[in-house]
């Protein structure tokens, strides 16, 4: 029997998992929802699915066993709670909430309900991420600095504070977690973050330039910037820094050490390389091979928002993870 998937949300991410799972001979999407019926409808054809007006209609005609949970930040929730209560696996793309008192109240339902769990923090599947984290095994990591230099998304919501949670717990998310997967807790933050560009766009009112200095609970040090007020390519990556050694990650690995640098071109799609991880733990009932877990997720997002905090005080905050 196939692997009954439905979906919530039928937007760009949503669509690309869609068509990963495609390759999939042992699943099948047969429910999606979207709060644009069209959109639905639109899916729910290519993908041979039907489409529902919202999560529990599609729970009670559908048999499920997984949800994708594609949805923009302040849309989260509810849907995860509906599916996990019915014992039905779920995954979920980052972040999972924007804020902390709705994450910690799903995080305590799907650890209670036992179900497969999964957050889209695909960098951790790359197999360079695996590289790194065995180049630094046993090295003391010093320093550690991440970036996230681009964009601004061309979805409404994202411009604002209270829909997207800004552009470090929706964008720089993923550079926060790679710095947690790879070097350990984040005990402290204390950022800076202004509104350079954007400030006469209506409806704008997220940081545009952001800037956030670390401290790790194992003593490291370390800074993440972001930034959406460029209209071209720059750079998106995480370097961290050990006596002697410097590793450079922008999916593509660089290790330098002294007298010698190697380079490791990315080959493998860690979308694809997560999806069939997922896929196996809900066939098989075993967690294990996840690496992004909804607790974990949780933890990434409490430091992003403490980073929210902090640049709206002007003072350190110690991260809250619980």
């Amino acid at each position: 029997m196939p692997v009954r998937v439905g979906f919530v949300g039928a937007g760009g991410v949503a669509n690309a998992h869609m068509n990963l799972l495609e390759s999939f001979g042992d699943v099948q999407v047969v429910g999606i929802v979207d709060s644009d019926e069209d959109r639905a409808e639109s899916a729910a054809l290519l993908h041979l699915a039907r489409a529902y007006p919202d999560t529990a209609a599609m729970l009670e005609s559908e048999k499920l066993d997984a949800m994708y949970v594609c949805v923009p930040p302040f849309a989260h929730g509810e849907s995860e709670l509906l599916a996990v209560r019915k014992g039905i696996h779920i995954f979920v793309e980052k972040p999972v909430a924007v804020d902390m008192e709705s994450a910690l109240r799903a995080r305590d339902e799907v650890t209670k309900s036992g179900v497969i769990n999964s957050v889209g923090y695909h960098w951790r599947y790359q197999s360079n991420t695996d590289r790194a984290r065995n180049v630094l095994e046993g090295k003391t990591i010093g320093m550690v600095h991440g970036y996230w230099m681009g964009g601004v998304p061309n979805v409404g919501w994202w411009w604002r504070m209270e829909l997207s949670g800004g552009q470090m717990v929706e964008q720089a998310t993923h550079i926060f977690d790679l710095a947690r997967y790879l070097c350990g807790e984040i005990d402290e933050v204390y950022a800076a973050c202004s509104t350079r560009i954007h400030h006469e766009e209506p409806d704008f009112d997220v940081y545009d330039v952001g800037a956030a200095t670390l401290r790790f609970v194992n003593g490291a040090v370390g800074t993440v910037a972001s930034t959406c007020i460029l209209n071209l390519p720059y750079t998106i990556g995480l370097h961290l820094i050990a006596q002697d050694l410097v590793v450079e990650l922008h999916g593509d690995l660089k290790v330098i050490e002294p007298g010698h640098t190697e380079v490791f071109t990315a080959r493998e799609n860690p979308m694809l390389v997560q999806t069939q991880a997922f896929i196996e733990a809900v066939k098989a009932g075993d967690q294990s091979g996840i690496r992004s877990s909804y607790e974990d997720a949780v933890r990434t997002l409490a430091v992003t928002i403490a980073c929210n905090q902090s640049a709206a005080t002007d003072q350190p905050v110690k991260v809250a993870y619980s």
